[in-house]
């Protein structure tokens, strides 16, 4: 809903000519979602070392042959030819500031820059202008690399950045840097004369104005970065790759097998008598060899000593005037170094409502930020990615590289910058993969193996129905259990990207209690890693819409029905509690409101957003519904956390309609109805005061906490809702009376 109002009325808007725009300090009440404080590590080196648990190796590490098992297909022929007909192509690029051609980028094979010679290369300046040529950077050639594969990018990955691993399970994890969550107060917002009456500016608005002239800035200190990388020298092995399935295919060279008849032993005094020169070696074995047997079937069994493979990375060849054109350099049996240029370009979908889709466009610096990408939008198949044309929306994030702080606007080295009339973002001096997709998720809630999945995220509510925006889930993974969410345990395998979590530094055994990196580890895997996921990911009108929230104060039931004055009320306050230890300084509950659930990422004013999911739910007649997640029987620290398993049974219960069906009470100061008895659910705790042993710290909690969602409501107050103040008024009466 969000995305189709801002599609319609904001993307296709110009811009005019601004006089500067002085900054003024904004409220620090936004919602912080999953942003993170910075890491204690001093160095890169220090938070490479908070990733790896140390542990003694429960294996043996010993070699494996390469040709173990049913080997992998490879590539027919030298491996660096195929690279002209795959899409890890060198692709010339005008610059990167102009990738919204009609087509696409261009494929060049071969050497681009022998392109150049028969190119005119022309360059225009850096001035800011209201309309742009073909380029505004100097051209460039990059290595640009389109739209790869999972295995593609974990293969870059794993060779260029430091700090990624694959995991036992087949998920590869990595590190987003110091920066573990979003950044809310370092995100700007262009003000020109579109959105300076569109978009909510003041008083808790998460929107930090900036001007035109400081987006292009950043836009341009990104673009040069990213048009200006270069991969350090890293050894590999060239003709080794990961395949979709997750094993290594990789070339032996010229021979495929060994070579015994090229198998030769110097005959001398000492080697004549003591080695066996014969046809037939079998009983020499089992006379001279310890730990050789005859087996069952007549075969010998052996032991080949502390090497039970090959030593590819041993083997040398002499490289000299002859050698140098005869034989195949760069194989798999042999080592070289790479320094090349290069970013990764992805254009993927956002929105499966064919109607209302997006083209997005993605040009980032790491692999794992392509990766990211790839799992969380729709991806397109060979015959869309042909007719892509030109994007919609282009994201430029170059996370690696810090804004100028003394640039206008800046507060920071970090800046994460959105021009809605370019349709554009900009992103400096972060690499948390989760500054690229806006949203607030319920994963754990969403994921029930009893319901089919459309997404765990971002939705709109369009005129077709509900669609799910994007094409993955991004679930935290803080002391994820098998037992307790089965079906994000499992999608965490070949493809899924985890985000800074620990695991043992030799099984590679992720441990996710270890809270070494950060607290707000991550888990981004496409939707269909869940095997009740709905494809396509979109769903009729829905006939419930439940509002979550966490109560560490313990005094909000369970579950609330609520009328639409009321929905309107809770979507608008977004209250949920933050508890001891989820930031530094806190030592009890705090209440936190995050208008619609999502303040950080919201762009018009909150009432407008409630103003329509009204509409909605009276054109479709859809019940309201307030569904806590928090404590009963007391606050955080003396009371219990409603069991998982209960707030499942209500969503069932909702789902199933028999909810609404049931017995209702209401409850005193917010006026919210309670059913007296649910299915699977324990009567007593859907009245809080039941739980609570002190009644009269029961009364006054509930006291406080009404108090806290009134003085935060005030700042909507002032806000005119409609032609007359009436649903305002609605509203205001809906939240709780003393």
């Amino acid at each position: 809903m969000e995305a189709e109002n801002g599609e319609a009325k904001l993307a296709s808007r110009g811009r005019g000519g601004l006089m500067r725009i002085e900054t003024q300090k904004k409220s620090a009440a936004v919602c912080h979602d999953d942003s993170a404080p910075p890491v204690k590590a001093q160095t890169i080196d220090e938070l490479h070392s908070l990733q790896k648990k140390k542990s003694a190796p429960n294996t043996p590490r010993t070699a494996r042959t390469p040709g173990q098992g049913a080997g992998p297909k490879v590539v027919k022929g030298d491996p660096a030819r195929k690279a002209e007909g795959q899409k890890v192509n060198l692709i010339y690029i005008a610059s990167l500031a102009s990738l919204t051609r009609e087509t696409g980028p261009k494929v060049v094979k071969g050497d681009p820059a022998r392109k150049a010679e028969g190119q005119k290369v022309a360059h225009s300046g850096h001035s800011i202008h209201d309309t742009f040529d073909i380029s505004d950077s100097a051209l460039k050639f990059t290595h640009v690399l389109y739209n790869l594969s999972p295995a593609e990018l974990y293969e870059q990955a794993i060779k260029y950045e430091k700090g990624s691993f694959i995991t036992a399970s087949g998920a590869i994890a990595t590190l987003s840097g110091a920066k573990t969550g979003r950044s809310p107060r370092d995100r700007r917002v262009v003000k020109d004369e579109t959105t300076e009456n569109e978009l909510w500016w003041g008083k808790g608005s998460p929107n930090i104005e900036m001007d035109e002239h400081t987006f292009m800035v950043n836009r341009e200190r990104a673009v040069d970065y990213l048009n200006s990388l270069e991969k350090q020298a890293i050894k590999y092995e060239k003709g080794s790759f990961i395949t979709a399935s997750g094993a290594i295919a990789t070339l032996s060279g010229a021979k495929t097998g060994r070579s015994p008849r090229d198998r030769r032993v110097v005959k001398d005094e000492t080697t004549e008598n003591e080695l066996w020169w014969g046809k037939t070696f079998t009983e020499q074995a089992i006379k001279y060899e310890k730990g050789s047997f005859i087996t069952a079937s007549g075969a010998i069994a052996t032991l080949s000593g502390a090497k039970t493979g090959r030593s590819p990375r041993d083997r040398r060849v002499v490289k000299d005037e002859t050698t140098e054109n005869e034989l195949w350099w760069g194989n798999s049996t042999l080592y070289g170094f790479t320094s090349r240029f290069s970013v990764y370009v992805n254009d993927q979908f956002l929105n499966w409502d064919p109607e209302h889709r997006i083209k997005v466009r993605i040009v980032s610096a790491r692999a794992y930020h392509s990766l990211f990408m790839h799992n969380m939008c729709i991806r397109p198949n060979a015959e869309e990615l042909e007719e892509f044309g030109t994007p919609d929306f282009t994201i430029y994030n170059a996370g690696q590289f810090p804004c100028n702080r003394y640039t206008h606007y800046m507060t920071s080295s970090t800046s994460v910058d959105l021009n809605l009339a370019r349709r554009e973002m900009v992103i400096l001096g972060t690499q948390y993969a989760g500054e690229m997709k806006k949203g607030t998720g319920k994963t754990t809630l969403s994921t029930d193996h009893n319901r089919y999945l459309i997404g765990d995220d971002e939705h709109c509510w369009s005129e077709n129905g509900v669609s799910n925006i994007e094409g993955g889930c991004y679930a935290k993974c803080i002391d994820l259990s098998k037992d307790k969410e089965p079906d994000i345990w499992n999608a965490i395998k070949f493809g899924t990207v985890l985000e800074n979590v620990v695991f043992e530094e030799h099984t590679r055994e992720v441990d996710y209690s270890d809270k070494g990196v950060t607290e707000n580890t991550r888990a981004a895997y496409p939707i269909e890693y869940i095997p009740n996921a709905k494809i396509p990911c979109v769903g009729p009108h829905p006939k419930n819409v439940i509002l979550l929230a966490c109560d560490a104060f313990g005094v909000l039931p369970p579950v609330s029905k609520l009328s639409l004055a009321q929905t309107m009320y809770h979507f608008i306050s977004g209250y949920t509690a933050l508890v001891a230890g989820t930031e530094e300084g806190i030592k009890e509950p705090q209440a936190t409101f995050s208008a619609c659930f999502g303040a950080a990422f919201i762009m018009l004013h909150p009432t407008k957003y409630a103003a329509m999911l009204a509409e909605k739910m009276q054109k479709h007649g859809a019940t309201g519904w307030l569904v806590n997640t928090g404590w009963s029987g007391g606050r955080y620290g003396s009371g219990n956390r409603i069991k998982l398993a209960y707030t499942r049974k209500i969503i069932d219960a909702i789902h199933s309609g028999t909810l609404l069906k049931a017995n209702y009470v209401k409850t005193e100061v917010f006026g919210l109805e309670i059913p007296t008895e649910i299915d699977g659910v324990p009567p007593e705790i859907l009245s809080p005061i039941n739980t609570w042993s002190d009644k009269k710290a029961y009364n006054d909690t509930l006291l406080k906490l009404g108090g806290l969602f009134k003085k935060n409501f005030e700042v909507f107050t002032n806000y005119k809702i409609g032609t007359d103040n009436n649903l305002t008024e609605e509203i205001l009466a809906a939240g709780p009376t003393f």
